[in-house]
């Protein structure tokens, strides 16, 4: 006879356990499918075609000057005996800035002036034996036709009248050259007074008051004058851009102290040698050309030597389609690029695009629509 034991009763706690370890085993399997096996699949990095304005610029850094500047300098040697202006003031055409001691150029016009008197002098002498002479002469041409003199008598007068003319002529060109000497003596002292050639401030003082200066060769500068109502751009422009910049172009820049101004003018030349060539000097690096450009500067705000952030439009499109550059493939003939299209489906499909300006980071195209969402980039697959 078998005796069989009794099952045992499952209480809710062991339930309950049980159905916890199903739950997970279940949750597991479907992080699993969803994480897991579908890492397996590519992401990608898409942006949408958009409409915004486009620039496409040289950007560059240069540097402002004085449209009009001018080294005043002195024309005759001596002493600095008095400077009339000081370091920023304004002053106006014609205005004394400074003198030069103008002793030496006294002496010099005094000089100039007793030369010319004695020359005078000695041609009214000259004058006065050239009537006698000629006198002499008519009277022996008279005693000739009597037979009363001599044929070398009336030929020694003929000589003295010709010697008398000469030295007569001579001392006429001698007193031209003295009067010519006498208004340089005179020119001479005028330069002893120094005025401003034009308007503007006073931007540099090179020479103090007291210090000689020697215009032997060349006029040292006593100061330098700069009118700068009207600043003037150089924009230092690479080899590789130059051939873009063309006179007539937009230009706005801004300076260190002040990025968010922007100053407008348009580009009014584009110099055809670099800044080696007026120095002569070697290009041994990089090699850029001035472009200039003016803007006006009535508060006087911009000062000479400031650096400037300068951009050159070159061309402008206003709201056109566009793309990031990162979405076009490579160039395909006839200038088109292809560009991977993600549609909404998730299926990727191959369009060609006809680029136009660009701003280095986004470019104008044809032939998307806005809203079509372009891959950029491929994200990593994990598996």
């Amino acid at each position: 006879m078998r005796f069989h034991r009794p099952l045992k009763k499952i209480t809710a706690r062991q339930a309950a356990i049980a159905a916890s370890v199903l739950v997970a085993v279940v949750l597991t399997v479907f992080l699993v499918q969803h994480y897991i096996l579908a890492s397996k699949s590519r992401s990608y990095l898409t942006a949408q075609v958009v409409r915004r304005d486009l620039l496409s610029s040289v950007m560059t850094t240069g540097n402002l000057q004085a449209q009009q500047q001018v080294d005043v300098g002195a024309r005759v040697s001596g002493q600095l005996k008095s400077l009339k202006v000081q370091l920023g003031d304004r002053v106006e055409k014609g205005q004394l800035l400074a003198e030069i001691d103008p002793e030496l150029a006294q002496n010099d016009l005094i000089a100039a002036k007793a030369s010319l008197e004695s020359l005078e002098a000695q041609r009214r002498a000259v004058a006065a034996s050239l009537w006698q002479a000629n006198q002499t002469f008519r009277r022996q041409e008279e005693m000739l036709a009597k037979d009363a003199t001599s044929h070398q008598d009336l030929e020694s007068a003929k000589a003295q009248v010709q010697l008398l003319s000469a030295n007569y002529a001579s001392l006429g060109a001698q007193i031209n050259q003295a009067k010519a000497q006498m208004n340089s003596a005179i020119t001479n002292l005028g330069f002893t007074k120094i005025v401003a050639p034009m308007s503007g401030d006073v931007v540099a003082i090179v020479t103090q008051e007291g210090q000689t200066v020697v215009a032997a060769q060349q006029a040292p500068v006593i100061l330098k004058l700069a009118n700068l109502d009207v600043m003037t751009v150089k924009a230092q422009i690479s080899e590789a851009d130059v051939i873009r910049i063309q006179p007539g172009q937009s230009a706005y820049f801004t300076i260190l102290g002040d990025a968010n101004e922007r100053h407008f003018g348009k580009v009014s030349k584009v110099e055809p040698a670099p800044q080696e060539l007026k120095d002569n000097a070697k290009a041994t690096g990089p090699v850029f050309y001035n472009a200039l450009f003016d803007v006006p500067n009535p508060n006087h705000r911009l000062r000479i030597a400031m650096t400037a952030q300068v951009t050159v439009v070159e061309l402008e499109a206003k709201n056109v389609l566009c793309v990031p550059l990162s979405a076009l493939g490579r160039a395909e003939p006839g200038g088109f690029y292809p560009v991977r299209v993600l549609g909404k489906d998730g299926k990727i499909t191959s369009a060609m695009v006809k680029p136009g300006i660009n701003d280095r980071v986004w470019i104008q195209i044809e032939g998307l629509n806005e809203g079509d969402e372009v891959i950029i980039e491929d994200g990593a697959s994990t598996s």
